[in-house]
């Protein structure tokens, strides 16, 4: 009987995805096997290392590799497959094939009639159909032998080689070759068998690798929203790839009842967030929705949303989803100015579909060519709208992450300056390992050991992803004051691995100061008699001496308390030119109150997103 081992693989998904998007984007029909194997921008986007979503070669270590040997071919791309494994990768097989292809090592064969098969891979045993090939030629196997051979090394059955290494040597010196070479050959095959891997499977994986790289460097819009869609459920993932197409330049909308699909969408040069990805909203009420607005046009305003769809998608829990993830600001309505008045409008509404369901007329008789409900129920939306703060904490409840802004934005320097590794490669770190993650704090849940004492299960978060950490009560103890939430932390930690999942147990956390990232100044407060030449003059070379990045303001406090006319007087304050921007350490600030008294000098410190800068407020 035939058996036949069928494997399924997201990526496939993913490119059908992606070649549907480039036909409603473009018109035109792309077949995945008429892409072209020879693309010069695909082999230019991997020799970069740009490698996030691409099938195989997205993980740290592939990308460093990938950079490393800059493919140009697609023979490059099947043999890193193959050589990317722990026996290869012991014997460091995989960087000397790298060094091979750029001259920087010397390729070397055991004689000139292995260059058949060996010089396409620089003299490296790379596969199995390599030795099939030399058994044939070298030792003259018939394709029966050879295979016999093969699938000998396939298996590492070594009783089997040890049976057949007579017959191999014998079969070497027939074809007229020293018994030493023969050897020498089968030294390195039976060395070869450690990590045999057949050029079939590798070229076919290859093929799926080499593919997703074309399309995300040709069509990077339309391959991203597929693979958005594909991981849309995948809490690891998803981050990460939200912060690829930040990368890329492509922007990722939030969710809007007017724009979005079911799925991640191409919207021009974005990414519409899809609706299904919604926490609490179903698809049954996606198709809903879409249904609606594609029979009765698009929704105009959020009582227009409510006449048209049908009621099962009008209750409490998926409105609040789409009120709070943002998928009403498209029609105009703010957030909180939805969430405080939309209850009694839904009631409305639906009372009156209930009463022409039921055959009945409102009291004020709705003529037919109207079709609709009365809208003016005297309910005004208001325009108010949450805080910044609050509307990424909502976001986050409802998509699962950060998707209009983050916490971290504009961090990214800073955190790679204190960090060892990101969430992301924390799956590819050992068990056990030491790492130094940065990111923002969040989920944070109190738990007490059976001794009474407290400790802290959190999220730490960063631009790539998240993962657990627990702050066991001797660093809770010491550190609970900056253990908050939304705070900005560096953690040391003992990595914690079983199978697919990872946490961190917290050796030492601290502060991570971002006032300087987020140009929170320096704030220098003068009364107005105080600001006279002279202490001008001695301020401005005061901050002369301690040059930096961040802005000084000059916060100038009126003499008096109400003018002529009975107004008050308000302060004034000066934002400083560039010239004068400092380093924010403590020399500055002592420097500043021996020269102008204890009080003069605020430091607007950033400890958080929340903590909104002041020179963002003005």
């Amino acid at each position: 009987l035939l058996k036949m081992d069928f494997l399924g693989l997201r990526n496939l998904t993913v490119i059908s995805d992606a070649l549907d998007h480039i036909e409603a984007t473009t018109g035109e029909r792309v077949e995945s096997e008429s892409i072209p194997l020879d693309d010069e921008r695909t082999y230019k986007m991997l020799s970069e290392g740009d490698s996030d979503g691409v099938f195989q070669l997205d993980s740290a270590g592939m990308k460093a590799l990938v950079r490393q040997l800059r493919p140009d071919r697609f023979d490059d791309i099947v043999a890193l497959l193959a050589l990317y494994r722990p026996g290869p990768m012991k014997a460091e097989l995989h960087t000397e094939y790298a060094r091979l292809k750029h001259g920087r090592s010397k390729v070397t064969l055991l004689h000139e009639d292995l260059g058949e098969f060996l010089e396409p891979t620089y003299g490296i045993l790379v596969y199995q159909e390599q030795v099939l090939q030399i058994a044939q030629k070298v030792a003259g196997f018939s394709l029966g032998e050879a295979d016999m051979l093969r699938r000998a090394i396939g298996k590492k059955k070594r009783s089997e080689m040890e049976a057949q290494k007579a017959k191999f040597l014998s079969g070497v010196v027939e074809c007229g070759y020293d018994e030493a070479f023969g050897t020498q050959l089968w030294d390195l095959i039976e060395g070869f068998a450690d990590y045999a891997f057949n050029k079939s499977h590798s070229a076919g994986y290859g093929l799926v690798s080499y593919q997703t790289a074309w399309l995300k460097a040709n069509y990077p819009v339309e391959y991203m929203a597929a693979l958005l869609t594909s991981v849309k459920n995948n809490k690891d993932r998803l981050p990460l790839y939200l912060n690829e197409c930040r990368r890329m330049g492509i922007t990722v909308l939030q969710p809007d009842v007017n724009e979005s699909q079911t799925d991640f969408t191409p919207v021009g040069d974005d990414i519409r967030f899809g609706l299904s990805a919604v926490h609490g909203v179903g698809e049954g009420v996606v198709e809903a929705i879409v249904d609606a607005r594609t029979e009765e046009g698009k929704f105009t305003d959020f009582r227009d949303f409510c006449q048209k769809v049908d009621s099962s998608a009008l209750n409490k829990k998926v409105l609040e989803a789409l009120v709070l993830s943002g998928a009403f600001e498209g029609i105009g309505h703010t957030r909180r100015g939805l969430l405080e008045a939309y209850e009694p409008i839904v009631n409305g509404i639906i009372d009156e579909k209930r009463q022409r369901a039921a055959g009945q007329e409102s009291l004020f008789g709705f003529g037919e060519e109207e079709g609709g409900v009365d809208l003016d129920d005297g309910i005004t939306i208001g325009e108010v709208e949450f805080d910044k703060g609050d509307l990424l904490t909502y976001e986050r409840q409802f998509l699962g992450l950060y998707v209009s802004d983050h916490p971290l934005y504009g961090l990214e320097r800073l955190l790679d300056s204190v960090a060892d590794a990101t969430c992301a490669d924390l799956r590819e770190r050992k068990d056990g390992a030491s790492v130094r993650v940065a990111g923002v704090l969040h989920t944070l849940v109190k738990k007490f050991t059976k001794k009474g004492d407290a400790y802290l299960v959190a999220t730490l978060e960063d631009l790539t992803g998240s993962v657990e950490v627990v702050f066991w009560p001797r660093i809770y103890q010491v550190a609970h004051e900056i253990l908050v939430e939304d705070s900005v932390l560096v953690v040391t930690a003992r990595l914690e691995s079983q199978d697919e999942s990872v946490k961190l147990t917290a050796n030492e956390v601290t502060e991570l100061d971002t006032s300087e990232y987020r140009g929170a100044p320096v704030v220098v407060h003068f009364a107005e008699q105080q600001c006279t030449e002279d202490a001008l003059s001695r301020l401005r070379a005061v901050l002369g001496e301690h040059p930096g990045q961040v802005p000084v303001q000059l916060h100038v406090q009126p003499t008096e308390a109400v003018d002529a006319e009975g107004e008050p007087v308000a302060a004034r304050r000066f934002r400083l030119g560039d010239d004068l921007r400092v380093e924010r350490r403590p020399g500055l600030f002592a420097s500043l109150k021996a020269a102008f008294g204890p009080e003069v000098v605020e430091d607007t410190r950033v400890r958080s997103f929340r903590d909104e800068a002041p020179e963002r407020r003005w």
